[in-house]
């Protein structure tokens, strides 16, 4: 134990004051234990072995996460085209672990980090990334056009922002990003745009495009596929828009958070934390 043994003898001594018993009988230079200090090794025995595989324990009961809770802050979009399948697959492995979704903008969701009323947060990030924030982009969707089956522009493989100009647009509404992106384009291009209707919600504004009462740009985030809708890239006018996990640097992680951020990307929490291929969206 790495010490002398007057300091031995002062804890000894320490512990008869305290515990008002005689632990050892002196016989000269030879010590004999008392009755009264078998009985009290026999009491503390179990509790200092507890003591030292408390690391272990506490590990074990960690890696089973068998209770426990999991906030997580994200977009409407990315909660509903994102997240399922990494929901699923963490509802199945630890259905102990009560899960919570927190459906938020961005700068809310940012609020929530800050005031650690979440684990982390998934989704889109401004381009400019606040100092006490780390984001780490996973999943990248180019912006689409979608008009209905038989509109104009539907049979095209390519349009420019001349061809959308003549044609309303779907949008979310103005105090969005979404919209923000598309008026900074069209200014870029000098062109002239009308928006017939603002709505909130991919598969709102979705529908909507299918009837026929607009066209909308969306990114590819909200695009399954089995829609009614043709859908043309527009990566020559708009960056990619990326998806990731947004954490609150110097955050600890509990158990739950670190399980759920490796389904998403197991190198997420690597070492290194250099940029990950994103898993197929």
């Amino acid at each position: 134990m790495f010490l002398s043994q007057p300091s031995v003898s002062l804890q000894i001594r320490a512990l008869e004051r305290e515990m008002d018993i005689t632990l050892f009988e002196r016989r000269g230079p030879r010590i004999v234990l008392t009755p009264e200090e078998r009985f009290l090794y026999d009491l503390a025995y179990p509790h200092v072995e507890g003591i030292d595989r408390l690391p272990d324990a506490l590990s074990e009961r960690c890696a089973t996460l068998d209770s426990g809770e999991l906030d997580i802050a994200a977009g409407q979009s990315t909660i509903l085209y994102i997240l399922p399948r990494f929901v699923k697959r963490f509802a199945t492995a630890y259905p102990g672990i009560q899960l919570r979704l927190h459906s938020v903008t961005g700068r809310d969701g940012l609020a929530k980090l800050r005031a650690d009323a979440v684990d982390f947060a998934v989704g889109a990030m401004p381009e400019e990334i606040p100092d006490d924030i780390s984001f780490r982009p996973i999943f990248r969707y180019e912006h689409q056009l979608i008009a209905a089956p038989d509109h104009p522009l539907a049979e095209r493989d390519t349009v420019t922002l001349a061809d959308i100009s003549p044609y309303p647009l779907i949008l979310p509404p103005r105090e969005l990003s979404s919209w923000g992106e598309v008026d900074l384009v069209f200014r870029q291009q000098g062109l002239d745009y009308k928006v017939v209707m603002e709505v909130g919600g991919w598969e709102v504004i979705k529908r909507y495009v299918e009837i026929g009462l607009g066209v909308s740009i969306v990114s590819g985030v909200c695009l399954r596929g089995h829609e009614r809708l043709a859908a043309i890239g527009l990566a020559a006018y708009f960056p990619e828009r990326s998806y990731g996990l947004v954490t609150r640097r110097g955050k600890f992680l509990s158990p739950a958070a670190r399980r759920f951020i490796e389904l998403i990307d197991p190198s997420f929490l690597a070492p290194d934390q250099g940029a990950a291929t994103p898993p197929a969206a």
